[in-house]
């Protein structure tokens, strides 16, 4: 047999649907499934799946070809709905299930929170949060809180050991004020200061690193 040159390809969308048609078949069928048909009285191979209830889709009952067809014409999803659930639902469904509120009036979302976005949107992608580092409002915007309170920073360890250093609070508001903390403490230090001798080089040290990360810091607006 001749050996096939990876150049002799063709790209064509028609090839392109007749080898995903092999590769996945057209029927929708699990060939590899070795269970029976649960339609009653049928012993016939269930290879086709169908959502067990409206409020079970992720669970499955098996059926024969035949059955699974009769199965689906019968299907309907607003069976068990009541008048004011089927309402509710279409009432989400008009606006993609998100939230809305009339121009005017406050948002629906977690209090003191502006949100532009739904909580927990980034599950819609595939992703999980085992360790809960997103959280619920990963994706809501902070915004101005309503009462009127300014959010609070996200501030990484490094720079709350190098506010520590410097011996500030962690709520300090300008990079002013730590930029006359870290000054008055380089004088302290600094052996010009003492005689020519520095009298606790490694905190010197420890405290002018402090500065070089806090004077690159976005914590501050300044």
């Amino acid at each position: 047999m001749r050996a096939r040159s990876p150049l002799d390809y063709d790209v064509s969308v028609t090839a392109d649907k007749r080898r995903r048609a092999r590769s996945r078949g057209m029927s929708g069928a699990f060939e590899t499934s070795s269970k029976t048909c649960d339609w009653p009285d049928c012993q016939h191979k269930g290879e086709y799946r169908a959502p067990y209830s409206p409020s079970q889709l992720n669970e499955f009952r098996w059926f024969c070809l035949d059955h699974v067809r009769e199965y689906n014409s019968a299907w309907n999803f607003f069976a068990d709905f009541s008048d004011e659930d089927l309402e509710a639902h279409w009432q989400k469904a008009r606006v993609w299930e998100r939230p809305t509120w009339r121009l005017g009036q406050a948002p629906k979302a977690p209090a003191g929170t502006q949100p532009h976005a739904e909580g927990r949107s980034w599950a819609r992608w595939g992703l999980s949060d085992p360790f809960e580092v997103l959280g619920d409002n990963a994706t809501q915007n902070p915004g101005t809180p309503a009462n009127g309170e300014r959010p609070r920073r996200r501030i990484s360890r490094e720079e709350q050991r190098a506010l520590d250093t410097l011996g500030l609070p962690h709520q300090i508001e300008t990079r002013r004020e730590v930029r006359a903390q870290y000054r008055l403490l380089v004088k302290e230090l600094h052996p010009d200061m003492n005689g020519g001798e520095n009298p606790e080089p490694l905190r010197l040290e420890r405290v002018l690193r402090a500065w070089q990360i806090l004077k690159k810091s976005r914590i501050f607006p300044d």
